[in-house]
């Protein structure tokens, strides 16, 4: 809103102090990574403390962990502060007219309902509980049921992937080397005093790691004769993608600070992508595809970024408030949507390495203790308990050190991503 403001100014012939800052998309930038943080660090508390008034508290069930117990009746839901600090800045720093900004938004508010239905239902439950004076025991069928959470996650795939098919503001360019001459809608930009020549990529592509050309077009998948079909293809990996980083996100919120951190280095790779491929100049530099309009969507991330540091405040150990599946299910899903927005969906397994190993490590206990019980009557575990963060708990290890170390992992994962731009 900020930003229109101040164009406006601009078309009306008004010079405003300071309003030509707001054309420079790094100083945009900055200030909503700035304005995420006050909102989270200032009003976070005051949303605490209207939590515990309404007693809307975790309820921990007895897993033999240490510590566990300390955390019973800690504020649940805090992911809507987090939510609140991404949204508030982009809507008042971000060009809302550009596409991949409305996307983001809407998809913000997507999940984030998912998610606070989710964490509504688990405290009516126990309300419910209390009211009839009977012991309440956390279950995992309290709160949405796990096809609705699918269903939710599945219609917000298939918006993102037909926004990125059809609609025809979402465009991706690619240098043409050829003779120009009957060629439609060519772009020609002049560098260093050479003409280079750009059209729009017809099929969706994406960013391949390790090979020369760095890109890759989907329609290869198929035969000739099924290439019409792409777009099917397209939306069923871009739901896998969506419903698996954002339940990997969700898998990895399970102690203090883990799940949040892990999304700010995250976020911090994505902003990176995002400013190199809306940026001409960088992405011919780097080699990578340009995405007309995306650099925008830094002013997004970098809210992003801000809002989980800022929660880091109250959420580090020892948490004073959870995020809750309001906060999870929105942070995986929106790591998802912007890895795929910026073609980058292929390295999600580098990047998110850690939502990655979280989710493997529960798909393959809960597949193993299975297989076992079902082949010698007696279920067997790989790890002494799953996601893998409560593996390390179980071995002795204090919370701090098993986030700080997964940090560790984070990062490097996320320098290997970007450092795979130049490696072919």
């Amino acid at each position: 809103m900020l930003y229109q403001l101040f164009e406006w100014f601009k078309s009306e012939g008004w010079k405003i102090p300071g309003g030509q800052l707001f054309q420079f998309i790094t100083f945009r930038v900055l200030l909503a990574i700035i304005l995420s943080l006050v909102i989270t660090t200032v009003f976070g508390k005051s949303l605490i403390n209207y939590l515990r008034r309404k007693q809307v508290g975790e309820t921990v069930r007895d897993l033999g962990l240490a510590g566990e117990q300390q955390k019973k009746g800690t504020p649940t839901m805090g992911g809507i502060i987090i939510i609140l600090a991404i949204l508030i800045p982009t809507l008042l720093l971000a060009d809302l007219h550009k596409a991949y900004v409305r996307l983001m938004i809407l998809s913000t508010i997507w999940l984030g309902i998912i998610g606070f239905i989710d964490d509504y239902l688990k405290l009516r439950a126990k309300r419910i509980a209390q009211q009839q004076g009977v012991p309440y025991k956390k279950g995992d069928k309290d709160g949405l049921a796990g096809w609705f959470k699918i269903f939710g996650q599945v219609g917000l795939s298939v918006i993102i992937a037909s926004t990125l098919l059809f609609n025809e503001n979402v465009k991706v360019w690619r240098e043409y080397t050829g003779d120009i001459t009957g060629v439609k809608d060519v772009k020609t930009v002049k560098f260093d005093n050479v003409q280079r020549h750009f059209v729009e990529a017809k099929d969706p592509v994406t960013t391949i790691p390790f090979v020369k050309s760095h890109e890759f077009n989907y329609a290869k998948l198929l035969p000739p004769a099924l290439r019409s079909f792409t777009w099917v293809l397209y939306i069923a990996l871009i739901i896998f993608i969506v419903v698996a980083v954002s339940n990997g996100a969700n898998l990895t919120d399970g102690i203090d600070g883990l799940a949040t951190g892990v999304s700010a280095i995250i976020g911090v790779c994505l902003g990176v992508f995002a400013y190199a491929s809306g940026n001409l100049r960088l992405a011919d530099y780097l080699n990578i595809m340009y995405i007309p309009n995306l650099g925008e969507l830094s002013i997004f991330i970098g809210a992003l970024v801000g809002a989980c540091i800022g929660f880091l405040w109250y959420n580090a150990f020892p948490a004073q408030v959870f995020m809750g599946d309001t906060g999870s299910l929105t942070l995986g899903g929106i790591i998802a949507a912007l890895a795929i927005i910026v073609r980058k969906e292929l390295l999600i397994p580098i990047f998110c390495g850690v939502f990655l190993v979280e989710n493997i490590s529960v798909v393959v206990q809960v597949s193993y203790f299975k297989y076992t019980k079902k082949k010698y009557g007696e279920g067997k575990r790989i790890f002494l308990m799953s996601p893998l963060h409560h593996h390390y708990q179980k071995l002795g290890y204090h919370e701090s050190k098993i986030v700080t170390r997964f940090w560790i992992v984070t990062i490097l994962c996320v320098v290997f991503s970007i450092v795979t731009l130049k490696i072919r």
